[in-house]
């Protein structure tokens, strides 16, 4: 009989000034969502994401059961953050992608996964890395038809921009496949603060490390060291043999956002996990589908090893620590804003559609970004989706490419004038918001 034994670790990052993507490593599941909207409640999204379906005990069933149960679950997910933002009006514009790996554990071992978004599963079996999920976005949809490379789409100023999400607006229509499993695979599901910005190889290299939790740490660190400004989340699972005596199952692992005390707070009718331990940042902890010890001791040795970590780190710091601390905050603030100074993203402000010089987010008292562009389009013309979009903010890598993306809005949002009662497009008559007070520009 065979198990799935795992491990998951979540990041902030480097820019992002909080955490939108959520973890869950169970016994059965494992999911990542990777929430968006930013001040419209993306973490929020990736939460309830995460408590509607880690409910779902999908081991035994048959494949059109598993299915079935899973697919009810990312609509049930959609259901209830509609609920959620019509409770809260100022939410809308959220939303989360989702993958999930379900462990059905019947003979022929089998794992069902599930995908809506550009977060992906991986499995490696036998050194050779493989991708179970079909990124859900427009640069995915270029590949597919023949337009653009691979290689092409990893520095395509749109390759941010989603095809489907969990809404609460648009039908997810999720990507389901069943998959026989075997002993030694090793699974990987993670949103792309690690994927789009750590390539594949890297990925085998680092995923392909004899202990799972190393396998983990190594992969949100390498996201770190190449300067991805997005959240990271990773949770990695080995298919192994079954322990020979019966134990209770541990608790599961939430981490990222769905592990905050805060997001749980502020969904009350939602019920969470009762997972080994709270996340307070990035955190790594390891669960087994059959307990190696009890739930106590798991969540001790996670202690113990982080606490281990820890001290190894300081025996080299204080040394050095004192006389660098000033230099190096310095010079990673300076690379960073000179780096941010570069890039370009389409947002709002006000209400409007604006193109801001900078990313995201802020370095300490710093602001990482400035007006470059103040258009006269409303957010409030434009679809739903790509409202959305907006709201969530499409990054690019040139000035061009993001007055591409405004005129590509402008035309959306005359199509709605033209047709007004097009599924998606806004409610006629709809206000514009007060003009923008001066913010700073560009120069």
């Amino acid at each position: 009989m065979l198990q799935l034994r795992s491990t998951a670790r979540s990041d902030v990052g480097l820019v992002r000034a909080g955490n939108e993507d959520s973890g869950y490593a169970g016994s059965e599941l494992l999911i990542v969502a990777d929430g968006m909207g930013g001040h419209a409640a993306g973490e929020l999204a990736s939460a309830a994401a995460i408590a509607t379906m880690a409910a779902i005990e999908p081991a035994g069933l048959d494949d059109a059961e598993a299915i079935a149960r899973l697919s009810d679950a990312v609509s049930v997910a959609s259901e209830r953050i509609a609920d959620v933002v019509a409770a809260n009006p100022e939410f809308a514009g959220m939303g989360t992608t989702l993958t999930a790996l379900a462990w059905l554990g019947t003979e022929p071992p089998r794992v069902a996964v599930i995908h809506v978004g550009d977060s992906r599963a991986y499995l490696l079996r036998d050194q050779v890395l493989t991708q179970l999920t079909r990124d859900h976005t427009y640069v995915q949809s270029l590949i597919d038809a023949g337009e653009l490379t691979p290689e092409e789409a990893a520095k395509h100023p749109r390759r941010n921009l989603l095809m489907r999400a969990i809404d609460g607006i648009h039908q997810a229509e999720p990507d389901v496949s069943v998959r026989e499993a075997r002993v030694g695979d090793r699974y990987l599901v993670c949103s792309d603060g690690l994927c789009g910005y750590v390539a594949d190889v890297d990925i085998q290299r680092l995923l392909a490390l004899p202990d799972a939790t190393a396998a983990v740490t190594a992969l949100v660190d390498s996201a770190l060291e190449v300067g991805a400004p997005d959240n990271v989340t990773c949770v990695v699972a080995d298919v192994v043999e079954a322990d020979s005596f019966p134990a209770e199952a541990a608790r599961p692992v939430v981490v990222g956002a769905a592990g905050e005390s805060r997001n749980r707070e502020r969904l009350p009718g939602f019920v969470f996990p009762i997972d080994q331990q709270r996340d307070s940042g990035a955190q790594i902890l390891r669960v087994s589908s059959r307990a190696e010890s009890s739930p106590a001791e798991a969540s001790g040795l996670a202690v113990a090893y982080r606490e281990g970590r820890r001290r190894g780190r300081s025996r080299w710091k204080w040394a050095v620590s004192l006389a660098l601390l000033a230099l190096i905050a310095g010079g990673v603030s300076a690379f960073i804003y000179s780096w941010a100074h570069e890039q370009f993203y389409v947002g709002t402000n006000s209400g409007y559609v604006t193109i801001f010089r900078g990313v995201p987010g802020t370095l300490g008292p710093i602001h990482l970004q400035v007006v470059e562009h103040q258009t006269d389009l409303t957010v409030d013309a434009l679809p739903d989706f790509e409202a959305m979009q907006v709201e969530a903010t499409i990054s690019t890598e040139t000035l061009e490419s993001a007055s591409q993306i405004v005129q590509r809005l402008t035309e959306r949002a005359a199509q709605c004038g033209s047709a007004p009662t097009t599924p998606g497009c806004p409610t006629a008559g709809s206000s514009a918001p007060n003009p923008p007070a001066a913010t700073p520009t560009a120069t």
